[in-house]
């Protein structure tokens, strides 16, 4: 090693500050000479939006090391407000210019290595200089914005760009009192993520009070020297001050000329020892190209983490220890009010954009120990190589305990271990802290399944595309209150505890396309399936992701709680604790409790299930009690419902509700298409058979069973079953009838036994009266698989949700 070396380090935040230590600690004998052209070195860059929230309060606290105190621990000559302005690599030198004595001067080098970082993107749109339009990457920036805030008293503010500094600038002027809106122009915030997980984020920003503007592009910002206003997609917005956060660029014009290569960002091209194209010239951090370790592709991921470690490696090799970068996999965490968004590796736009052979899961899985208090569940999404089960990429969206998996999933990502090993893992498990089959085990179960084929699945995209014409099965497994609740058009419920039971009523000729919550009911149900013979598809993710990415509207209040104006006085308050249950167990909990409870008593229920807080409005509406309040900390969501006699309300009326009366095979015939294209268009459809209308849905064949002599009398004048009823006219002693089916068959057009069975595959809901079925004499067992019995109370409140009500 070259001893008395002098060493030029060329910005003093991440990474120069970091080799400027490593390489004092390597050789004390090195001149080394720091430059920064501002006033602070190694401060705390990603803590700079905490301090305008009011989070830090301590200013010093940002400041990591003064000039002075870096020169007296690593005897390193500290040279702030000096800017280096040019390289001349043929004669080693740079030129300097100092903005305190407005002077300019060269310096000779030994090394040089160059930490410049990035800057924030200003687009060339109009107004976007006004002295109201902020950008954050220093601390002078951040004192200007806090100063702006604390003197102007903003209303409201617009931060465009939803990337990890947009987004917790958006949080800290939230709490510092100022209204919020994100401009985003992706359909998502937060790119490393996927838009999937992203849904979840978007959900957790508005609850906040954060005002969203997805898919918007700021055109310009008008500011007359009094009001300001921004223009977003041809519409003008008010506001009080503009955020910048779109994005950053490498600041590498100090290398024009020089002869070191960079690529079309402008980011500075280095090998895996951070030597550029110049000899004796390093780079690192921000301004340059880096290698993705996952794919080996080139890209660009301005991190401080990857940044430090890179100042490392360039001093290890200043000083001839031959150490090799082996590569940055983008880990990275995020703090999005009391939510926490981590990722790390590839998402799956990159492994779509690089026709990677991959796959993924969806996992849901609590913190700590579902028993034990504040227990709550996490998102977790993985990617892995179908081939070998490796582990690509993974993001987890979440509360406590996110940091942890993310860490250990990270791990397992830099030691190329794949979904086996992941299940092998041995991590710490106390119920305060984990399960004893951790989250990250969890993932490497359900990986290992589908690489053992013990499940097939599909995911939340492909369900709009499935067929509704009858020919696949497409099956809730989740109890019939949950179903209830809300469920994807076009599926059929039957309880996971059921289905054993009930696999006559499915047809084994047909595909089965399963879904429950969160996709382990559906995985055990999809065991069952297959072990019978189906061919069966598991919802990756189940209802409950489906349902996140789709009902995207949330009507919360800005501190994310629903407000009635009804007195609370002498009202008598029931607390339910239904934290660690599991979906469906805290809506049961809750049903079961409104049961006992006195009309206009009030229900307390807290939960840690995240499903809960998106279901309640709608269970409330669908059962008459009033839910005057709903807010959420930290997973756990808190509420208070009213057991009242509210009206009875849906959220839409595009229910079809028919009552068939008749027994005329053309009415039955007319009714079966009419129920099947309404089904096929999405809509809930019920057909409720009373009276001679029953014959329709009875069994071809004699069914033993003790009855009167009167129900006996009816039972032989009564057609059994569809194939024997008659035309309404011209029935000519049943040769109507066969001739209509001729035709039928000779025009295929399907029979109206395939159509019953086409209906019921379709989700349609066929009920049988039971006060007619005791007027007629006829027995349950007498009637076709899958017929429900039920009231006229049942009709009733089919009809009240339907926008049509056909009597046949």
């Amino acid at each position: 090693m070259k001893t008395n070396q002098k060493i030029l380090i060329v910005g003093g935040v991440a990474g120069g500050a970091s080799a400027a230590a490593r390489l004092r600690r390597l050789d004390e004998s090195a001149n080394i000479i720091m430059f920064e052209k501002d006033e602070y070195i190694s401060f705390a860059n990603c803590g700079l939006p905490y301090y305008i929230g009011g989070e830090i309060t301590d200013k010093e606290a940002l400041t990591l090391q003064t000039p002075e105190s870096f020169n007296a621990r690593f005897n390193v000559d500290v040279r702030n407000f000096n800017e280096v302005k040019t390289i001349d690599s043929k004669n080693k030198t740079i030129t300097v210019y100092n903005h305190q004595t407005q002077s300019e001067y060269q310096e000779s080098y030994d090394k040089l290595l160059l930490s410049m970082g990035a800057k924030p993107i200003k687009p060339n749109i109009p107004g976007i200089d006004s002295n109201k339009v902020f950008t954050l990457r220093n601390i002078p920036d951040t004192y200007k914005i806090k100063e702006y805030v604390d003197i102007n008293k903003p209303k409201h503010a617009t931060v465009v760009g939803g990337g990890f500094i947009g987004i917790e600038m958006a949080e800290n002027l939230h709490l510092a009192g100022v209204n919020v809106t994100i401009v985003e122009m992706s359909n998502q915030v937060i790119a490393p993520i996927d838009y999937d997980m992203a849904c979840e984020v978007h959900q957790h920003l508005i609850s906040k009070g954060i005002n969203l503007a997805l898919n918007t592009t700021l055109q310009s910002i008008n500011d007359d020297g009094k009001n300001l206003s921004v223009t977003l997609n041809d519409q003008i917005v008010p506001t009080d001050m503009v955020i910048m956060a779109i994005g950053v660029t490498p600041e590498t014009m100090i290398v024009k000329g020089s002869g070191i290569a960079t690529n079309k960002r402008g980011a500075i091209i280095v090998n895996d020892k951070m030597e550029t194209s110049v000899t004796d010239i390093y780079a690192v951090g921000d301004t340059i190209e880096i290698k993705n370790y996952i794919t080996n592709n080139v890209g660009y991921i301005p991190l401080a983490g990857p940044a430090n470690k890179q100042g490392r490696i360039a001093a290890d090799n200043i000083c001839g220890l031959n150490r090799h970068y082996q590569g940055t996999q983008g880990s990275s965490i995020l703090k999005v009010f009391d939510l926490t968004v981590a990722s790390s590796g590839i998402n799956e736009k990159t492994a779509k954009e690089l026709k990677l052979d991959y796959d993924k899961v969806y996992t849901y899985s609590a913190n700590h120990a579902g028993y034990y208090p504040g227990a709550v569940n996490m998102s977790i999404k993985v990617l892995f190589d179908k081939k070998d089960g490796k582990i690509l990429g993974a993001q987890i969206v979440g509360y406590d305990g996110v940091d942890k998996r993310m860490d250990v999933l990270a791990t397992a990502i830099r030691a190329k271990m794949t979904g086996y090993d992941l299940t092998e893992l041995e991590l710490c498990y106390a119920p305060p802290y984990g399960s004893a089959k951790d989250p990250v085990n969890m993932a490497g179960f359900v990986i290992e399944n589908i690489l053992t084929n013990k499940v097939k699945q599909y995911n939340w995209d492909d369900v709009a595309t499935l067929p509704r014409d009858g020919s696949v099965t497409l099956l809730d497994t989740r109890s019939e209150l949950e179903y209830a609740n809300g469920h994807i058009d076009g599926y059929i419920n039957i309880p996971l505890d059921s289905l054993r039971s009930r696999l006559h009523e499915l047809d084994i000729n047909k595909p089965v396309y399963v879904t429950c919550q969160i996709g382990l009911r559906g995985y055990i149900a999809s065991r069952i399936l297959s072990q019978n013979g189906f061919e069966t598809y598991n919802l990756n993710g189940g209802y409950r992701l489906y349902n996140t990415i789709f009902d995207q509207n949330y009507n919360k209040s800005e501190n994310n709680t629903i407000k009635s104006s009804s007195p609370l006085d002498d009202i008598k308050t029931i607390k339910v604790n239904a934290c660690g249950l599991q979906c469906p167990g805290p809506i049961v909990k809750l049903s079961a409790t409104l049961e006992t409870a006195k009309d206009g008593d009030i229900i307390e229920i807290q939960t840690t299930d995240p499903a809960f807080a998106s279901d309640l409005d709608g269970y409330c509406r669908r059962t008459g009690n009033e839910l005057i309040e709903l807010s959420c900390n930290k997973g756990i969501s808190n509420a208070k419902i009213k057991k009242g006699q509210q009206p009875i309300l849906t959220e839409d009326k595009n229910n079809k509700n028919m009552i068939i009366f008749s027994g005329d095979l053309d009415k039955a015939i007319a009714s079966f298409i009419i129920a099947n294209g309404a089904a096929a268009m999405g809509r809930k459809v019920t057909m409720f058979f009373t009276f001679w209308g029953l014959n329709i849905i009875r069994r071809p064949e004699k069914i033993k069973t003790k009855k009167n002599l009167i129900s006996k009398m009816f039972a032989m004048m009564m057609p059994r079953g569809s194939k024997k009823l008659s035309l309404s006219k011209m029935n000519m002693g049943g040769m109507g009838a066969k001739m209509i089916r001729a035709v039928m068959k000779d025009k295929n057009i399907d029979s109206l036994e395939d159509l019953i069975k086409t209906a019921q595959d379709n989700g349609v809901e066929l009920i049988a009266c039971s006060m007619s079925m005791d007027v007629m004499g006829i027995k349950n067992e007498e009637l076709i698989d899958g017929v429900k019995l039920s009231g006229v109370a049942t009709m009733l409140a089919n009809g009240e949700e339907s926008d049509m009500s056909l009597f046949i």
